[in-house]
């Protein structure tokens, strides 16, 4: 299945003859997964509990197990995702003052190609 290629935070892109750039197989299932993590439920509309709210975890007082539980129980609702083996997911929050930082690393395996996927991203407040 394809669709409409879009990374967290950027631009839409083009393909070399100027169509929309296409999304498919490990690509696709990898910003599937990044986009349910990042959104907050409510967020989209035509399905108001879908989305993580990770960003949410930001400058308030969390830690890295609650984090990983709500990553973990939203990357199951994704078909990219295998139940078996188990996401891999390392969650470190580093204070900086009054800001903190939370880094993200997640492997799993992909459902379509059984390759093993890694996402890895921060959020900064």
């Amino acid at each position: 299945m394809n669709d409409i290629s879009h990374v967290w935070r950027s631009d839409l892109t083009t393909s070399a003859t100027g169509d929309l750039a296409i999304a498919s197989g490990s690509i696709l299932g990898q910003q599937r997964v990044l986009r349910r993590l990042l959104t907050n439920p409510g967020d989209y509309i035509w399905h108001t509990g879908y989305g993580a709210r990770l960003a949410g975890f930001v400058g308030v007082p969390a830690n890295e197990a609650q984090i990983t539980a709500t990553i973990r129980s939203q990357i199951f609702q994704e078909a990219a995702v295998t139940q078996t083996p188990e996401p891999v997911i390392d969650v470190q929050i580093s204070p900086a003052g009054a800001w903190s930082t939370v880094y993200v690393d997640i492997r799993y395996t992909d459902s379509q190609d059984g390759e093993t996927q890694v996402l890895t991203f921060s959020l900064s407040s």
